[in-house]
């Protein structure tokens, strides 16, 4: 039985600027800095130690265009210790790598093949078997479908596809060489090789021919909507037929969401108890790792009228929770809290009594009264960076501003009756 081994990765985005971590107290600045090298000096002793026949790089190497040599320098270097172990890497360019002077100055070693921007090509390996096609971005908004020009498979080849793509389009990426899977399915290929989506998907698998097309998610998370374990996949090939991705976990700081139901829970001594028992479950899972845990609190609970009354002095008790769990570390990048108090809203709202006109007014709050707070509000949205935006998810507009409404009505139901 003959076997071919290669290990696909994508989105390492080596040196990604984390803006604005000095402004959290204790933040672990340095470690989250060198986060993305320590990922892809993992991956290189992985592939070595596996011995495994051909790496492929689904774009998105670097991360903008900013002129930092040191990190071209770094990646050659991981580059060399594989050509020194007689890995060759196959790699196209991604949205941030069509940007980067980095990517369009930088001379790899002669293991490292890049395939054109121009129109699609192919690399043959005949001593594995593999045939490997693809076609990197030139711009960095390319918006066409660059697989509809994929040559067809090579006869004798397991035929790999390489692309940088939302396919059908996943929530917090931008549209970029859109393709249809089904399509994908159709070519004829045994595995595609996809990259931009940052979060580790399977988009199909087809049993009458053996195919797979694979996000195998970035290297390292670089903010707490990338959540989990962060990595590669390494991809076995036995007599021609590509066996299931193994997903290898290589992120050194481990980005977490760390969700505390409140309900029932009568006071803050208690809900702080029972954050303890979370952040303790979230660092075990992580198997080592320093965490970055951005903690909710949520549910309706007694609570939250003293929480309320020194909200800043609860945070800091939840962040102190943290320095003392023994271990690797883990570090709270930020507290929510979405409580509830325990009375009753819906029923209060239909009292003949003053609680009651206050929250029957602002259910009917009018629609001149929110154009006006949207008119204030949207110079505000114009001047905030687009990472925040995405976050508060429609900041100004209309409908963000009716959805606040059920959260002051809670607060002053708390006030006035706690």
């Amino acid at each position: 039985m003959s076997t071919v081994t290669f290990l696909h990765c994508a989105d390492i985005h080596l040196d990604s600027k984390l803006l604005g971590l000095e402004r959290y107290e204790g933040a672990p600045v340095d470690e989250l800095r060198s986060a993305s090298r320590k990922a892809l000096a993992e991956l290189t002793l992985v592939a070595i130690n596996e011995g495994v026949d051909l790496v492929l790089i689904a774009g998105d190497v670097f991360d903008g265009d900013w002129k930092d040599y040191n990190t071209g320098l770094f990646f050659s270097k991981q580059m060399s210790l594989l050509r020194d172990a007689g890995i060759p890497v196959v790699m196209i360019a991604g949205n941030h790598d069509a940007e980067s002077q980095i990517s369009r100055s930088l001379r790899y070693p002669d293991n490292v093949r890049v395939l054109s921007t121009d129109k699609p090509a192919t690399e043959y390996f005949p001593n594995i078997g593999i045939a490997v096609h693809g076609q990197g971005f030139r711009t960095r908004e390319v918006l066409d479908d660059l697989s509809a020009a994929y040559p067809k498979p090579e006869g004798g080849f397991v035929n790999v596809g390489m692309l940088h793509t939302s396919a059908d389009g996943r929530e917090g990426h931008d549209s970029y060489a859109p393709c249809d899977p089904r399509v994908l399915a159709q070519r004829g290929y045994d595995y595609w090789a996809l990259g931009h989506v940052h979060k580790r998907e399977t988009l199909l698998r087809v049993p009458e021919h053996p195919c797979w097309a694979v996000f195998p998610g970035n290297l390292q998370g670089r903010h707490a909507r990338e959540t989990g374990d962060k990595g590669f996949s390494i991809v076995r090939v036995e007599d021609g037929q590509v066996l299931a991705p193994v997903h290898h976990a290589c992120d050194v700081v481990r980005w977490a969401e760390c969700r505390v139901d409140a309900t029932g829970i009568p006071d803050g001594e208690s809900l702080l108890a029972a954050v303890h028992l979370a952040l303790l479950a979230v660092q075990d899972g992580a198997g080592g790792r320093l965490v970055a845990a951005r903690v909710t609190i949520h549910g309706r609970s007694r609570a939250r009228a003293a929480i309320e009354r020194d909200r800043e002095g609860f945070v800091t008790e939840v962040r102190n929770l943290a320095n003392h769990l023994s271990g690797a570390g883990l570090w709270v990048e930020k507290v929510r809290i979405e409580l509830k108090g325990d009375h009753d809203v819906a029923s209060l709202r239909t009292k003949d009594e003053p609680i009651g006109d206050l929250l029957r007014a602002l259910d009917e709050l009018p629609s001149t009264l929110l154009e006006v707070l949207n008119e204030d509000l949207r110079p505000i949205a114009a001047q905030l960076p687009r990472e925040v935006l995405e976050r508060l998810e429609g900041f100004g507009a209309e409908e963000w501003i009716r959805r606040l409404t059920p959260d002051v009505q809670e607060l002053l139901v708390s006030k006035v009756l706690d």
